[in-house]
């Protein structure tokens, strides 16, 4: 498989305004998501400025950012005003606030505003299905399952994707996200499931040129950096 097999859509996942320009460039990136984390590491302070222009510049390509309040009448009222920015908008809403609460009633009534919304942090079968019966049928949105993190507690997550997917066939318009992938095997991973979209970090988007690598070749390459960093390092025995 090479990355022209994929029917996956691989969204960009990250803050860096540079990246995600330079991204949009690149014909197997469908869309963006952000979240606090990421923004916080590439040191954004002005969300406002940052999410204009980054609308300013990728408006045909869907990107998703996330409220930044744990009270469920200030999520919602920064849920309309990031929805308010731009038709490319998807609000992410957490599954619950800080205090374990779930957000099945906001999510119900974004939702039936029309609302473009990704409901993010998901881990569990029962969470999918609280979001499958809150969502609209007629609304598109986006359901994020973390993946990567219920692989990382020892739990294969490639049955918990094929269920979940079956959860939200009563929401055509909804599409299952495989979120935190660590490695490009997930990708293949989620193609093969079923998954619509997958978000990759910058720094894992840079792996993809190894999809499909002839494995031998790899390994003679492999050979060659121990070689060569032992000779540039003076080692000897």
């Amino acid at each position: 498989m090479n990355s022209s097999d994929l029917k996956i859509k691989v969204f960009a996942d990250g803050a860096d305004l540079g990246g995600i320009l330079e991204l949009t460039k690149n014909p197997l990136i469908k869309g963006f998501t952000t979240n606090p984390t990421l923004m916080n590491k590439a040191g954004v302070t002005d969300y406002e400025k940052f999410a204009r222009e980054v609308l300013g510049t990728i408006a045909s390509f869907p990107i998703s950012f996330e409220v930044v309040a744990d009270d469920f009448a200030e999520m919602g009222r920064q849920a309309r005003k990031l929805a308010s920015w731009g038709e490319n908008v998807y609000v992410k809403i957490p599954i619950t606030n800080t205090k374990g609460e779930s957000s099945a009633d906001l999510i119900k009534e974004l939702a039936s505003e029309g609302l473009k919304l990704n409901v993010t942090a998901l881990l569990s079968l029962g969470q999918v299905r609280t979001v499958e019966a809150a969502l609209h049928v007629d609304v598109p949105a986006v359901v994020s399952v973390f993946a990567g993190r219920i692989a990382d507690t020892g739990v294969d997550p490639i049955p918990l994707m094929i269920e979940s997917k079956k959860i939200l066939e009563t929401k055509p318009l909804a599409e299952l996200l495989w979120a935190s992938p660590r490695e490009i095997l997930n990708i293949v991973q989620a193609d093969q499931v079923g998954c619509d979209i997958i978000t990759v970090t910058h720094d894992l988007l840079k792996k993809l040129t190894g999809l499909g690598r002839d494995l031998e070749d790899l390994s003679l390459d492999t050979v060659k950096m121990f070689y060569n960093d032992a000779t540039s390092s003076g080692l000897s025995l």
